[in-house]
């Protein structure tokens, strides 16, 4: 990698923080792009003084981002969201604003960009966040051909708002809902794998203008993911089936929460797998061994059982 400096988009959140670590630890500059840089106030510790600058931007203000990215060797973009919230819509923030960052980018001459997306991403998906993924590698790739795409599946590590959501469930709730019967699969990947896959984009000359989908090294259905985590935490919870009709239902009470857990548009998405495609580029064409999430869940999944470590090794805990 021969950059001087790297704009990180979306840097204090759950994956740019390790992208920032990443590119800290190799001494260059980053420049930590987020809407409130007061709460990014922890990546500094990543870097020597001055080395990692943090910047209050928003993807959708053009005269900023251009000003934030003048100067930069290169681009990465984690900028995403779960569920749309007043203006910060989908399209707004995955299509219009990826594309925002791609054409700056070029404009200012930056030589590399790596955008993530997402597995779901697909024109066809009857989700709207698919769709707008989709979109907003399009987009990308019209301003920045030479970018590269990294669509993960669910992404998982301390901080992530997937298997912490199910353990947290499952300390207060004495069932876990299997929605649509629990059979839809996943690919888990490590968020550190993640990272490390977009330092192999920055890397490799040869990646330019790819798409690469990344999972983990085991597919899991709903049912065992929820096994899993029950598992790990020691607890004993029924697991109760959920139709689709009855989890749209619960979804469209749920949207009216400021952080909702669940969206009819999720539930949309769940109704499809979310696994590496047969033909794609892989982490394995990255150089990459992706970490199981068994080798990773234990030691966050342990806050969640009662007792902690002690408590799991003691007979009858439930």
């Amino acid at each position: 990698m021969n950059y001087r400096r790297v704009a990180v988009i979306g840097a204090s959140g759950f994956i740019g923080r390790y992208v920032v670590k990443r590119l800290a630890g190799r001494g260059i500059i980053v420049t930590a792009i987020m809407r409130d840089a007061e709460a990014g106030g922890f990546l500094a510790t990543m870097g020597d003084v001055g080395q990692i600058a943090r910047l209050s931007v928003n993807i959708t203000d053009p005269k900023a981002l251009t000003a934030a990215l003048e100067g930069q060797d290169a681009v990465v973009n984690l900028v995403g969201i779960l569920f749309e919230s007043g203006r910060a819509g989908f399209d707004a923030i995955h299509q219009e604003g990826a594309g925002r960052v791609a054409r700056i980018a070029k404009a200012a001459g930056v030589r590399a960009f790596v955008h993530i997306s997402a597995l779901g991403a697909d024109p066809a998906s009857p989700s709207h966040y698919g769709r707008s993924k989709a979109a907003g590698e399009a987009a990308v790739h019209a301003a920045f051909p030479e970018a590269v795409i990294l669509r993960p599946s669910v992404v998982f590590g301390p901080e992530d708002s997937f298997f912490n959501r199910f353990a947290e469930m499952s300390r207060i709730s004495p069932a876990l809902p299997l929605i649509g019967g629990g059979h839809t699969r996943f690919q888990p990947v490590y968020v550190g794998d993640v990272a490390d896959a977009v330092m192999k984009a920055l890397d490799q000359p040869e990646a330019a203008g790819k798409i690469f989908e990344l999972g983990g090294p085991h597919v899991y259905t709903f049912r065992q993911v929820l096994e899993l985590v029950l598992k790990l935490t020691n607890r004993s919870r029924k697991l109760v089936n959920l139709s689709w009709g009855r989890a749209n239902l619960l979804a469209r009470f749920m949207e009216w929460l400021p952080n909702p857990p669940l969206t009819h548009d999720q539930i949309l998405l769940l109704g499809h797998d979310n696994v590496v495609g047969a033909s794609a580029l892989t982490f394995a064409d990255l150089g990459i061994k992706p970490s199981a999430a068994e080798a990773i869940l234990p030691a966050y999944m342990d806050r969640y059982a009662r007792g902690g470590w002690y408590g799991k090794h003691q007979k009858g805990t439930k």
